[in-house]
């Protein structure tokens, strides 16, 4: 028989939240590597929350998917079969891939995994994608210096995570905002973050902020939006930098809402508000992988993902971004 590949497809175009009708499974033949490629078996795949955005038919950061297409995401495999001299048959490889079973990856675009360094799905976290854009998003970005006070909104996210770490190694205070009490408990205990505000228990965001940083805030690192946003620019300090890396809050608003404007915030305290795609350090993902793996070995960062069992389960993964159902780096495991 010939071997199946189960892939997730694109169902239809959401309106407002998605739901299980925007994905379809079907099977199909396990695909030939040309010259050049490679046929990934998939252990591990990534959602993340900007994939919302490839939903919309309207061109963004990330291009579109079509109604139809394979969904696309972060992955890592190991290799079956090389087209490619660069890879041998057994290597562990991360990439951009398909939502599959089994994925063709250009040699050129993949990385090699080390296993004996972190477990697979670190690599989709901390030693992937998340933890590179909270290395340059942090200290390209924020600028953030000894004594500052740094606030995180989606602190206990796969990015939001790294980021007070890194902020901590640098000398600084750090809060965090969560959605859950185990979610803060990690961020303080086991973190090290000096505070952290569970917003759903939280009914003035302001007042905690002036418990949780009495001496203002120096950097803001932006994961969510909404009212935390608002409530944080109030707080800013002279100087201040602020890094909008991702507006959740939003991804499933059909209109955003309108209400008091909060950029005469910026003004008294001359802060730089600075939009981060980590694309743009393309050529310096060599310097971030490396200090990350030097951090995470030696026990200076601490990661954590929540792990999905099941290809069949890959919407449902991604379905509990927007409601917080995971804790650190979001990722399905494919197969045993």
């Amino acid at each position: 028989m010939e071997p199946v590949n189960r892939s997730w497809y694109f169902g239809e175009r959401p309106t407002g939240e998605p739901d299980r009708d925007c994905f379809e499974l079907r099977k199909d033949p396990v695909p030939a590597p040309s010259d050049g490629e490679l046929l990934v078996r998939v252990e591990y795949l990534s959602v993340d929350p900007y994939m919302r955005g490839r939903m919309r038919d309207s061109e963004s950061y990330a291009e579109p998917w079509d109604v139809g297409d394979v969904l696309q995401g972060g992955i890592v495999g190991e290799v079956v079969e090389s087209h490619s001299e660069q890879y041998d048959v057994g290597d562990f490889v991360t990439g951009n891939g398909s939502w599959a079973e089994y994925s063709l990856l250009d040699a050129d675009d993949v990385a090699l995994v080390d296993p004996e360094t972190a477990d697979l799905p670190a690599y989709l976290g901390v030693l992937g994608m998340p933890g590179r854009t909270a290395y340059f998003g942090l200290l390209e970005v924020g600028d953030p210096k000894p004594g500052d006070t740094v606030v995180v909104s989606g602190a206990a996210g796969a990015v939001g995570s790294v980021v007070g770490q890194i902020a901590k190694l640098n000398g600084c205070r750090v809060v965090g905002f969560a959605g859950a009490d185990e979610k803060t408990r990690w961020l303080t205990d086991d973190l090290g973050f000096d505070a952290a505000i569970n917003y759903k228990e939280t009914d003035d965001y302001g007042a905690a902020l002036d418990e949780a940083a009495p001496d203002g805030v120096d950097v803001y690192f932006d994961n969510v939006g909404g009212p935390i946003t608002d409530a944080v620019f109030t707080k800013l300090n002279l100087d201040a930098r602020v890094a909008v890396c991702g507006q959740i809050a939003h991804y499933n608003d059909e209109e955003l809402p309108t209400g008091p404007r909060k950029l005469p915030q910026l003004i008294a305290p001359r802060a730089k508000v600075q939009g981060l795609l980590v694309a743009d350090y393309a050529t310096r993902f060599g310097e971030a992988s490396e200090q990350l793996a030097t951090w995470v070995a030696s026990g200076q960062i601490q990661h954590r993902e929540s792990v999905v069992e099941g290809l069949e389960n890959a919407p449902d993964a991604f379905l509990g971004l927007f409601s917080g159902d995971n804790i650190g780096k979001q990722v399905v495991h494919v197969r045993d």
